[in-house]
């Protein structure tokens, strides 16, 4: 056991949580699709010491191992410095510029959060839904959530926001602030071409959204993107304003697909009785759309997050390309099997399965 009076640094984090407590989380972890092996030894090497350093900073002692990972109650600081010397130290190569850019890799997968005050960075460790669903606890006042038309007026921002925080490894050459913008105008037209295909998610106590769904009818010319490559589809994210994708008109007879351009639930309500409620909706919205749009039949999306990928084998949905040397992928399922499902069902095989990733 080590000593007490031991000084906690990065490099002697193996004393304290110990290499097989630390393979025992990676394992777990790595069944989380769209996370490596690799990621996922940095973020359980970095959730420990911080955990740890929060004890320290809380006036706590250095006396016993860490034998179990738990939420951190806040932020806690941690410099570049010391995230490469827990990515990098047993190894030759690694820099604090590297490392960086690691816990923002590690943000984007929904793992963390991330504090800058132009002097300290402070990280914490986001709650983790979609790992175990059927282990959330229930909460003694749950908050109570209801299905909405999206309003482009008050929900554009915060929708935006909710996207960016989502898809924030998708971002190229383009800030954040400028995405978030972006995307906010673009929600507000497709709500102007067609409102109907636009949902949310809203609390009843603030009315504030805290999901968005968009099920965009598809211009038959545009569906030779189905066919190419996701990030050919990444356009919210990136600079630019030509949308690869044109909106059918409402009576087109020759639309027969529907891109779900967005279909994201904040990770803090991401438990099985909100997902169940969302996707209830979505049927709705469908049923709706196809007053619209008779023939709809394909309904396509793309994985990048990997909280959908369990969600995605739940509802049945088939992986059809794959981005080369990436995880993502477009995924599809004919409307009248998405239609014919009782979600209650799949919700519940999403909360009682250990579902594993295709190779």
């Amino acid at each position: 056991m080590p000593a007490p009076q031991e000084t906690l640094n990065p490099s002697s984090l193996d004393r304290w949580f110990s290499a097989e407590q630390q393979r025992t989380y990676v394992s777990t972890l790595i069944e989380r699709g769209g996370l490596t092996r690799s990621r996922a030894e940095y973020f359980v090497r970095l959730w420990g010491y911080l955990l740890l350093k929060q004890q320290v900073e809380t006036g706590g002692s250095l006396s016993q191992p860490l034998t179990q990972l738990q939420p951190l109650q806040d932020f806690v600081s941690c410099t570049h410095r010391e995230a490469a010397e827990l990515f990098y130290g047993h190894k030759d190569r690694g820099s604090d510029r590297a490392a960086g850019l690691m816990i923002d890799r590690l943000i984007a997968l929904g793992l963390l959060e991330k504090r800058f005050d132009g002097q300290t960075l402070c990280i914490r460790v986001r709650s983790l839904p979609e790992l175990k669903l059927r282990d959330l606890p229930k909460p003694t006042e749950p908050i109570r959530l209801q299905t909405d038309q999206f309003n482009p007026r008050t929900d554009a921002i915060p929708v935006a926001n909710l996207i960016i925080g989502h898809y924030a490894e998708i971002i190229r050459d383009i800030t954040p602030a400028a995405a978030t913008r972006k995307i906010a105008k673009f929600l507000r037209a497709w709500a102007q071409e067609y409102p109907t295909c636009m949902r949310v998610l809203r609390r009843s106590d603030n009315l504030n959204p805290v999901a968005i769904s968009t099920l965009y009818p598809t211009d038959s010319a545009s569906e030779e993107n189905f066919f190419l490559p996701p990030s050919r589809s990444f356009f919210l994210t990136q600079p630019g304003d030509a949308d690869p994708y044109k909106m059918a008109v409402p009576g087109d007879l020759e639309c027969t697909s529907v891109f779900v351009r967005t279909w994201i639930i904040d990770t803090s309500y991401m438990q099985g009785d909100h997902i169940c409620q969302f996707l209830e909706d979505t049927q709705q919205t469908l049923i709706q759309m196809q007053q619209d749009f008779p023939n709809l039949c394909d309904l396509y999306s793309m994985v990048i997050h990997p909280v959908h990928e369990s969600l995605r084998q739940a509802l049945g949905f088939q992986k059809t390309l794959q981005e080369p040397q990436r995880p993502y992928y477009w995924i599809y399922l004919g409307v009248d099997r998405f239609l014919a499902q009782d979600m209650k069902q799949a919700v519940l095989s999403l909360r009682t399965s250990s579902v594993q990733p295709e190779s």
